[in-house]
C-alpha cells in the first residue's frame, strides 16, 4: 500500500481499543458518583469524530447528552452544565486553544472533565480530571477517536442496563485493527482510481446519515478542504432535498457514504435521485467490506471507522496526484486568527 506503515497503524488502533477497560471504569465511576448528563465538547475534526457516539446515546439511551463547540460553550454557556456533568474533550494535540479554554470553563462550574488526546504532556491531558492518551497522527486519528468514544458510550449504556452485549461487542472491537488493515489492502486499487477521478474536480457534494454523517462531514471539511484545498459541500442526507439538490447538474460530483444502521435508507434516497442529473456519483458502502469476525450488530456501530480507514487510502493517493502534501496549510497554525 502506498505510504502506509502497517505496524504503526496496528500499534495506534490497538492502543485505542486497549483503553476500553479504563474508559469503562471511568464512565461507570462517574455515573455511580451521581453524574446526570454528558457533554461532548470538541473543536473541529476531533469534535466531529464524537458525533457517532453522541448520536448512539441520543437514540439508544435516555441519559441526557449534549454536543457543544468549545468556543460557543464558553461564549454562551449552558444551563445544563454543572457539578453533575461529565465533559469529554477530544484533541489530538492536546493543545487546541478553544478546548483548553473550555476545559477551564467546565472545571470552574464543577464538571468532571475527561480528555482524549494523543500526548500526555499537553495542557488538556495534564489539567483534566481523567486523561486517556493514545498517540496518533492525522492519518490514524479518526479510527482512534471513533473507537474510544464508542467504547465510552457503550459502557455508559451497559451500566444503565440499556444494552446487554457490551462484553461481546468490545471483544469484537479488539479484533478490528488487523481487520482494518485488510480493508485498506482490499480497497487500495479503488482508492487510487477514485483519487484520480476527483483530483481535479472543482467542486463536490459529500453526504451521509446516521453514523456515517460524521465521516462525510469530517472528510469533506478536514481532509478535502483543509488538507487538499478542494471545494466541498458536506450535507446530511436528510437535508439534501432541502436546498443542496438544486446544485446537482451534469458537472457536479456527488459522494455518498453509506453505513449499515437504520439511516442507510436516507443515503439510498440521495443515490436514487442523483444519477438522473449527473453521472458523477461515487458510492462508498461499508457493506462491501469483508469483516468475517465481526457481527452485524457491531458492523452497524463501526461504519464510520470502516469509511475512515478506506478513505485514508484515497487521501494517500490524492496528495501524490495533486502534488499537494496533506501537511501543507496556508493559514491553519501558520497565522493568527
Amino acid at each position: 500500500m502506498l505510504n502506509f506503515d502497517t505496524d504503526r497503524f496496528l500499534r495506534i488502533q490497538s492502543g485505542a481499543i486497549a483503553l476500553a477497560d479504563a474508559l469503562h471504569d471511568e464512565i461507570v465511576g462517574c455515573l455511580r458518583r451521581g453524574a446526570r448528563n454528558l457533554f461532548f465538547v470538541g473543536s473541529g475534526g476531533a469534535g466531529i469524530l464524537m458525533l457517532p457516539a453522541a448520536r448512539l446515546l441520543q437514540t439508544r439511551s435516555t441519559f441526557p447528552v449534549h454536543v457543544e463547540a468549545p468556543a460557543e460553550l464558553v461564549a454562551a454557556g449552558s444551563a445544563h452544565l454543572g457539578p453533575q456533568s461529565v465533559v469529554v474533550i477530544p484533541s489530538l494535540s492536546g493543545t487546541t486553544a478553544e478546548s483548553v479554554e473550555a476545559l477551564e470553563y467546565c472545571k470552574e462550574r464543577g464538571a468532571t472533565v475527561i480528555t482524549l488526546t494523543g500526548h500526555a504532556d499537553s495542557p488538556l491531558a495534564e489539567r483534566a480530571d481523567s486523561s486517556f492518551v493514545n498517540f496518533a497522527e492525522d492519518d490514524t486519528s479518526c479510527e482512534s477517536f471513533y473507537l474510544q468514544s464508542l467504547v465510552l458510550a457503550l459502557a455508559l449504556m451497559q451500566e444503565r442496563g440499556e444494552i446487554a452485549d457490551y462484553a461481546e461487542v468490545v471483544a469484537e472491537l479488539r479484533l478490528l485493527p488487523q481487520a482494518l488493515v485488510e480493508v485498506k489492502a482490499a480497497f487500495e486499487e479503488r482508492a487510487e482510481l477514485f483519487a484520480e477521478q476527483i483530483a481535479h474536480e472543482p467542486y463536490h457534494i459529500i453526504t451521509g446519515a446516521g453514523s456515517t454523517w460524521a465521516q462525510a462531514f469530517y472528510y469533506g471539511m478536514c481532509i478535502l478542504e483543509e488538507m487538499q484545498w478542494i471545494r466541498m459541500r458536506p450535507v446530511h442526507a436528510a437535508d439534501f432535498f432541502h436546498g443542496t439538490l438544486e446544485l446537482v447538474d451534469k458537472d457536479v460530483s456527488v459522494i455518498t457514504l453509506k453505513g449499515e444502521d437504520e439511516s442507510r435508507t436516507l443515503v439510498e434516497r440521495v443515490e436514487a435521485f442523483v444519477p438522473r442529473y449527473t453521472d458523477k456519483l461515487s458510492v462508498f458502502d461499508t457493506a462491501e467490506f469483508a469483516l468475517p469476525a465481526i457481527s452485524e450488530r457491531t458492523r452497524a456501530l463501526i461504519s464510520p471507522v470502516l469509511l475512515a480507514t478506506a478513505l485514508e487510502r484515497v487521501s494517500a493517493h490524492l496528495e501524490i496526484k495533486r502534488d499537494h502534501p496533506l501537511t501543507t496549510r496556508r493559514y491553519y497554525k501558520n497565522v493568527s486568527y
